[in-house]
């Protein structure tokens, strides 16, 4: 059983944990290495025990707690869009789940609780930058996103290019039998 539920001050360890891990998995190539060398969970914990503490309106963290695995198996955070990218209110700003934890359910399930959170405080629309290069962007794809824009921003040292999937119509994405069903495994 997996529940997907607000973070709480006592998840950002296991969020620290599952950031720094993802991380140092998913971007080798992508980042310089000793951005993901000197990554620590220390650090990360103590952002998001503040991003989970700022938790107000369409903001919020968002954990995958399976009770089968132990505990939080991956994490999301949203809110109102930073990117300024006209007809999208709401923005997916991270969305991590441990290496052996993807492609089993948890991703979809984290991404349709922020875009019924997002519903929830009326934004109706919502996008999610990533990089390019990495091979995860394809599970927006397969998710009903469109590709929006593209940049560089300064990201560890480096200007990684980056990619903008959106999604203009949240409801339509959340339908019965859409993309973001219920499914997880």
């Amino acid at each position: 059983m997996t529940e997907i539920r607000e973070a709480r001050a006592a998840d950002a360890v296991a969020i620290a944990r599952i950031y720094v891990e993802t991380w140092r998995s998913a971007y080798p190539g992508m980042l310089p290495d000793r951005v993901l060398i000197d990554l620590s969970v220390a650090r990360q914990r103590a952002a998001w025990r503040h991003a989970i503490a700022a938790q107000r309106g369409p903001e919020a963290v968002l954990v995958a707690d399976s009770v089968a695995h132990g505990g939080p198996v991956g994490f999301a955070s949203c809110g109102r869009s930073r990117s300024g990218l006209r007809g999208y209110g709401g923005e997916i700003f991270t969305l991590y789940l441990t290496p052996d934890h993807q492609g089993r359910g948890f991703g979809r399930a984290l991404l349709r609780g922020c875009f019924d959170h997002l519903l929830a405080h009326r934004l109706g629309s919502a996008l999610v930058w990533v990089l390019v290069d990495n091979p995860s962007r394809f599970f927006y794809e397969a998710l009903g996103g469109r590709r929006l824009a593209t940049k560089r921003e300064p990201l560890g040292g480096a200007k990684p290019p980056q990619l903008a999937y959106g999604w203009p119509d949240l409801a339509h994405a959340l339908a019965a039998g859409g993309p973001c069903g219920d499914k997880v495994g």
